[in-house]
């Protein structure tokens, strides 16, 4: 194979003094044995997607290593000394479980103290939310978690928080871009001031276990948390040092811990893949659960982001809830808590995407709050808590299984919700009820929806370039027909138009552009299509709805649903 010339000279640069030994020998190994790997090494600068950067652990501009990380580390400390001039610069740093984790987090420490910036540098791994609530706490101007979330094990990464606790987003995401990429290696400054380093631990951590007690907390009676047995699993990741020191310190007693998967273990040895969005990947949980039989089960991704909920159904068996159903859930259970409280003045809102479930707008109406819909990524509802300071966050999720309690956490938060879904669980057991029973009766009032996901893998340079154009076919030559529905309205965030395909009339969208289009059926029927911000990915997403007379029809209603998905799926050839 022929190595292209743009690639040979980014090589030569990294082939320079300015770079170790062991770069130079992968290097050079690389253009004898893998000149294939070197290109996708090579071909591009890794990017900041949804969740940050994430990528393979290796040499190379596509690749996470100590100098693209640094690069980005020396950008932002640049960029933090134009924005805040003259002031005491400090910045947080976390990192999760995964390999080269810690020593990643050091040579980020090492930058940003060879900059004269102040690092609190967290001295194990901490679960992500906990770094956002840190930034708040220390009022540090922003933070860094190394972490790759759910991502296979040959992944690490690197996300971005600012002031508010929340990650990047416009327009400090692409100032602090332009910033980076205008840097050359040589400027990066590796050299550690360690007088800078302050390693932080259990003060934090005894802080952020009040904090989500405090916030996921509904005057649920002792004896209830007490009969609520709980199976959980933090798939070999960070969650396992707080999410049971929450619970316990809550008033969980009957909590019972997947052994293998309790040691944190970036190769994540039990599992396919360290994401509770797949069901094989909370199996030894809910086998566990199956053996003692516990009413719930909790599992959390390795850097405890994302929460997967598992509950009985009306047959007594154990069911993976989605994350638009466990979204639904616990927003329900909190607006119906502050509506106890007399706290709901309409002067609230709730938070969700443009990929998640509808029935969210149902929910905010019927509660006379807002709610407030943003791109992909918890990045946005974390803007919106900034952007309407007048009005108060109650909660909000997507449907990638990520929620949010409140506004002490600025992401989605694995630990609060883990508690809030307990407590949910509690009440409805100690009144009679189940998780599950309790879904059905809000299909009921606000009608059965089900939301079902498509994601496809396309890796590399020839995968990225199929979903590229497969997006292009779609917005080039528009369905107007799916499943025997006729689409109604085609939304393009790209160009921010949204078109009636009946009227042909033409709206602008104020959201901010983003490689997503929404189709709408006549029937109510939702389809997305995006490429993963932080994965080789594309995704659909299909959303139905029926009526649901009574919690009697439930398994009829569903299967008609299922139906009218897989049809969906089949037309679209995307399964």
């Amino acid at each position: 194979m022929n190595i292209r010339k743009e690639i040979l000279d980014q090589v030569n640069i990294w082939l320079s003094p300015i770079f170790d030994t062991a770069t130079h020998e992968a290097l050079k190994n690389m253009m004898t044995t893998a000149p294939a790997e070197l290109e996708e090494s090579f071909y591009k600068n890794l990017e900041f997607g949804t969740g940050g950067m994430r990528g393979v652990m290796a040499v190379g501009t596509n690749r996470i290593n100590k100098y693209t990380l640094g690069k980005n580390t020396q950008g932002i400390s640049d960029y933090l000394k134009t924005v805040f001039p003259g002031e005491d610069l400090k910045v947080a740093i976390a990192y999760d479980c995964r390999h080269n984790s810690d020593t990643l987090a050091k040579v980020v420490a090492d930058v940003f103290s060879a900059n004269g910036i102040k690092v609190f540098l967290f001295s194990a791994l901490r679960p992500t939310p906990e770094l956002s609530f840190a930034l708040k706490y220390l009022k540090c101007h922003a933070g860094i978690v190394l972490t790759a979330s759910h991502n296979p094990p040959e992944y690490n990464g690197y996300k971005v928080y600012w002031q508010d606790g929340g990650q990047l987003v416009p327009p400090q995401d692409a100032e602090i871009i332009k910033v980076i990429e205008d840097l050359t290696y040589d400027q990066i400054k590796f050299e550690a001031n360690e007088d800078l380093i302050e390693y932080i631990d259990t003060a934090i951590d005894k802080a952020f276990i009040d904090s989500s007690i405090a916030n996921a907390s509904f005057d649920t009676p002792a004896a209830a948390k007490k009969e609520l047995k709980i199976v959980y699993t933090p798939l070999h990741g960070t969650s396992v040092t707080v999410i049971p020191d929450v619970l316990a310190q809550a008033g969980y007693s009957d909590f019972h811990i997947v052994p293998e998967q309790a040691e944190p273990n970036g190769d994540f040895p039990t599992v396919k893949s360290p994401n509770p969005e797949e069901p094989e990947a909370l199996s030894m949980a809910m086998a566990l659960a199956n053996k003692i039989d516990a009413d719930i089960v909790i599992g959390t991704d390795p850097d405890s982001d994302r929460l997967g909920v598992a509950v009985r159904d009306n047959h007594h068996n154990m069911i993976l809830l989605n994350g638009n159903q466990t979204m639904v859930l616990m927003t329900h259970f909190l607006l119906e808590q502050w509506k106890k409280a007399g706290k709901i003045t309409g002067k609230e809102f709730v938070g969700s995407t443009i990929v998640s479930t509808p029935m969210m707008m149902e929910l905010a109406t019927a509660y006379d709050v807002e709610c407030k819909v943003g791109l992909t990524g918890f990045k946005w509802i974390a803007k919106m808590i900034k952007d309407f300071p007048e009005l108060k966050f109650i909660g909000g999720g997507e449907e990638s299984f990520g929620f949010m309690v409140g506004d002490a956490v600025r992401d989605k938060d694995a630990v609060a919700a883990s508690l809030l879904i307990c407590e949910l669980a509690a009440q409805a057991k100690a009144k009679g009820s189940s998780v599950y029973k309790e879904l059905l009766v809000l299909y009921t009032e606000y009608g059965f929806y089900k939301e079902y996901l498509v994601s496809l893998v396309r890796k590399g340079i020839e995968g990225a370039q199929e979903i590229k154009q497969t997006m292009i076919d779609l917005r080039e030559n528009p369905l107007k027909e799916i499943a025997g529905l006729r689409v109604v309205m085609l939304e393009d965030y790209q160009s921010s138009i949204a078109k009636n395909l009946f009227t042909d009339e033409e709206e602008t969208m104020t959201i901010p552009k983003s490689n997503v289009l929404i189709y709408y059926l006549e029937d109510g029927t939702k389809i997305a299509a995006r490429p993963s911000g932080t994965e080789p990915k594309i995704k659909f997403y299909v959303s139905v709805n029926d009526t649901l007379e009574s919690v009697a029809d439930a398994e009829a209603v569903e299967r008609m649903l299922d139906a009218k998905i897989q049809s969906i799926i089949t037309e679209l050839k995307i399964n």
